[in-house]
């Protein structure tokens, strides 16, 4: 995240979750650790059982806040605002790390004198164009630095795209102005100081329905557990994440961890949790529309043809994604071989580029237009796992054909004859025009691989079992897809098919069903060098086509020709922060950016937290760690006029990824709706803004078709709806609902109401409820519990609902479609949905059937509309 200075993407990479058992604060908050993430919650009641404060804050009193020490309940959405009471907390009580802050942060840095603050502007930052609905970040740079396009930026004016990649970069590593003494107006200590002074306790209380006390309490543990000899974490997940400001709230927490010195050091950090063994994976070797391998921005219709003119556009010329020229052009050896030369630029016009938004909502948006024929699902059920799956099926239902891979019969695979449109009417089977073709797939116990999961942690698992029947792996599909289409384009001169008949697409394979060999992949990945000799760390890689590396960040995992995934030495066995079990990428480091857990010295803040140190005798760093840092490069190197790349970063600076080696409390480039967090409400809220004016995100991203949203502060829809998950089922249901015995554990679809609201609505523990939003109606049992406490604001008292999201029309337990209900309201930064925080309302029975569903339905939008 920018902020932290990581700048492996929009996701953020994170920190080891293990490491949790070394803190002596923990604050969860926008997730259920103990039910979704129970492995990694073992190192959560280490650190309790090590007198550790282990602090729960969110909607719903769930079995994560039976196990802390401290539970605080919050309104679903209102998390910057209980975030930023913290940092105005730090400010007050002159409890950040004044030696971390001035040395390791961007907090001396001069802004620019144009710069206007959301206090200012009365919720907007300088920039706003209303037309276009977007920010430009002019004013928002360092005073005296030329602005610059940053790694990631969005195509010219108007092309609201997104076009994403690794870190922001400036145009040399030191700052022009600075003020040590934090003490300039126009500094970043003082700009995010004012900025988040209205932020107070009894402000927070009102926002967010808590208690001052009860804030305080976070607030006052939470500095008590920072500084030189202690260190606090944060840990979050989708309850952070699916808002129109996800993006922000995880900023909020870093400029907390930041000016409490909480990052790089043993017990500290931010720990993003992830919902799936391989989501940070997915995002690492992407399964996203706008970047490449390792965060590398994808190229844009917009950009140079030439390769030397978009690397120049791209890199930093200081920090390292100044060697960005390294990680592309190994990368387009990886894929191209003998066919990327000096001659061709590497092959790079063989890619693609994007033209416009392409994210899965814009897509469905598309599918409605009838502008898209088909469509590919591996491993995703849009019909009830993403937002608003009404819309998702009508998108569906308008394709020429749909290819699903999946375990079972999925929702989008069945929708066109079972579904509630084809219940309600609104969509006939034999006018449905859709060929729908279903490939059975096989699990993954059923194939070799790698998991990349919470910790950056490349995991390496062996087959188990064989596939049964014509069950296949994705990569014996993708890989015997790929050779079907070359072997049919073999004898083609057409130059559009070079780049496909020119790929390296030689993997051996073993077994009856010709799988190919996953090693191979990985060892591809990993890279090599001229000699055709396995690399081991990405400082390693060239720009003049001598080595090949599918993804610079995973170089180094299959280093001296071992499968260093496969490591798998007992705990007791291992060293401080376990590097011989598995690989964590980059260079099998455990703790970004642990140059900052020592001094600008070079000495240990403090022995109890030391993790990396200057050997003054060896004159390298050493340490528990691998240092995140060149091991030569002493404390006290100061760089030298023109230097470059990592040359360009002191000694003293630990955040190698951004331009300036600092973390950033302000950011001036890379995000698209501020620099600063700010407390803005969900796009549906039944409350205003105590802050602003501007009531919500005002760069949030909304869709046209078939989207309808609840009005503000609506009557209509007075109640605040929250989505979740169970540990008996997992996401859209696709994997569990199929399975007898977790079938029989959740058995049916439910909605968590507090005894108050119950009473409001007639609702009865164990009868049916009918939940409505604008979107649609579901029907689920009724679960009164004082888990899903009300709160109040602004006077009023304010009922939130719980919705788990795993039912479907399919499997042994089916169940109203939690998603059904979202709206496609979206972050503007990652483009991903606003679950966790939207308005409905709720009465008792169940819902109607056949037509009158669709009745129902209208009279649900002519509510809206009132």
């Amino acid at each position: 995240m920018p902020g932290l200075g990581t700048s492996f993407g929009r996701g953020g990479a994170t920190d080891y979750v293990q490491d949790l058992m070394n803190a002596d604060c923990i604050v969860i908050m926008g997730s259920n650790m103990a039910e979704n993430h129970p492995v990694g919650f073992q190192w959560v009641m280490e650190a309790r059982e090590r007198g550790a404060e282990v602090i729960h804050v969110d909607p719903r009193f769930t079995r994560t806040s039976a196990t802390a020490t401290k539970f605080v309940g919050i309104r679903a959405g209102s998390d910057i605002a209980f975030l930023g009471g913290i940092v105005n907390y730090i400010f007050e009580h002159e409890c950040w790390f004044d030696e971390y802050v001035k040395r390791y942060t961007n907090a001396p840095v001069i802004i620019d004198e144009r710069f206007r603050d959301t206090e200012d502007l009365d919720g907007l930052f300088s920039g706003w164009d209303p037309e276009l609905k977007r920010y430009d970040p002019e004013t928002w740079q360092y005073a005296g630095m030329e602005v610059k396009t940053e790694m990631g930026a969005p195509p010219p004016k108007g092309e609201q795209v997104g076009h994403g990649g690794g870190g922001s970069e400036l145009l040399k590593g030191e700052p022009p102005e600075e003020d040590p003494t934090l003490q300039h107006e126009r500094s970043v200590f003082q700009i995010v100081k004012r900025h988040f002074a209205r932020y107070t306790p009894e402000l927070v209380a009102d926002a967010c329905g808590c208690s001052v006390d009860d804030f305080l309490y976070v607030a006052r543990k939470l500095c008590e557990n920072s500084g030189r000899e202690k260190t606090g974490s944060i840990a979050y997940a989708v309850g952070w994440t699916q808002h129109t400001v996800g993006v922000q709230i995880v900023r909020t927490a870093a400029i907390i961890q930041l000016l409490l010195g909480n990052v790089g050091r043993p017990g500290g950090g931010i720990i993003a949790l992830r919902g799936h063994a391989s989501i940070q994976g997915s995002t690492d070797i992407p399964t996203l529309y706008n970047t490449l391998p390792g965060y590398v921005p994808m190229p844009h219709v917009n950009d140079a043809r030439d390769l030397t003119e978009w690397i120049k556009r791209y890199r930093s010329p200081t920090g390292w994604w100044a060697k960005l020229d390294t990680f592309m052009v190994s990368m387009l050896k990886a894929w191209w071989g003998p066919a990327a030369t000096k001659e061709n630029d590497f092959a790079f016009s063989y890619l693609p580029r994007i033209d416009d938004d392409n994210s899965t909502y814009w897509t469905v948006q598309q599918m409605l237009e009838g502008k898209v024929k088909g469509y590919l699902l591996a491993g995703e059920n849009p019909a009830v796992g993403s937002a608003n799956g009404r819309a998702q099926r009508l998108g569906l239902a308008k394709l020429d054909w749909l290819v699903v891979r999946d375990l079972v019969e999925i929702e989008s695979a069945a929708f066109w004859y079972d579904s509630p449109e084809i219940e309600s009417g609104e969509l006939k089977p034999e006018e449905i025009g859709t060929e729908v073709f279903f490939l059975p797939v096989s699990s993954h116990v059923e194939k070799d691989g790698s998991f990349t999961n919470t910790h950056r942690l490349l995991q390496w698992h062996f087959k188990a079992v064989e596939p049964k029947h014509d069950c296949r792996s994705d990569l014996w599909f993708y890989f015997h897809l790929g050779r079907l289409l070359r072997e049919r384009r073999k004898d083609s001169n057409d130059p559009k098919d070079r780049p496909l008949l020119d790929l390296t697409w030689s993997y051996p394979t073993v077994g009856e069903d010709d799988d190919p060999r996953a090693e191979a992949v990985l060892a591809e990945i990993n890279g090599h060098d001229a000699a055709g000799a396995p690399l081991s760390a990405y400082k390693d890689l060239k720009s003049d086509g001598s080595t090949s590396c599918g993804c610079w960040i995973y170089c180094g995992v299959f280093a001296d020709g071992v499968n260093q995934a496969a490591r798998k030495k007992p705990y007791w066995e291992q060293k401080y922060t376990a590097p011989d079990w598995a690989w964590a990428w980059p260079a099998n480091r455990r703790l970004l950016y642990n140059r900052a857990s020592a001094d600008p010295d070079g000495k240990p803040w403090s022995e109890r937290k030391a993790l990396v140190w200057w050997d003054p005798d060896e004159r390298k760093w050493t340490g528990h760690d691998v240092p995140d840092f060149d091991e030569k490069t002493p404390p006290d190197y100061v760089p030298p006029d023109g230097a470059e790349g990592p040359a360009a970063i002191g000694g003293d600076h630990p955040f190698i990824m951004q331009a300036d080696g600092r973390g950033w409390l302000f950011v001036p480039q890379g995000l698209v709706d501020g620099p600063l967090p700010a407390h803005y409400e969900p796009h549906e809220s039944p409350v205003g803004n105590p802050l602003y004016g501007q009531r919500s995100n005002p760069a949030r991203r909304t869709e046209k078709l078939e989207d309808p949203y609840n009005p503000p502060e609506s009557e209509e829809f007075p109640y605040v709806a929250t989505t979740y998950r169970l540990t008996e089922h997992h996401t859209a249901g696709g994997m569990s609902r199929f399975l007898p015995y977790l079938a029989e554990l959740q058995p049916q679809m439910f909605v968590e109401v507090h005894p108050e609201l119950a009473r409001e609505r007639g609702l009865t523990h164990g009868g049916w409820a009918t939940v409505m939003t604008a979107r649609t109606t579901i029907e689920g049992r009724v679960m009164v519990t004082k888990r899903m406490r009300p709160v109040r604001v602004e006077g009023r008292l304010v009922h939130q609902v719980g919705l788990p999201y795993h039912w479907g029309q399919r499997g042994l337990t089916t169940g109203g479609a939690a998603n059904d209900l979202a709206h496609m309201a979206l972050d503007p930064n990652v483009h991903i949905q606003e679950v966790k925080a939207f308005t409905c309302d709720i009465r008792p029975g169940r819902r109607p059937r056949g037509p009158k569903l669709a009745h129902l339905i209208d009279e649900l939008r002519a509510r809206a509309k009132q």
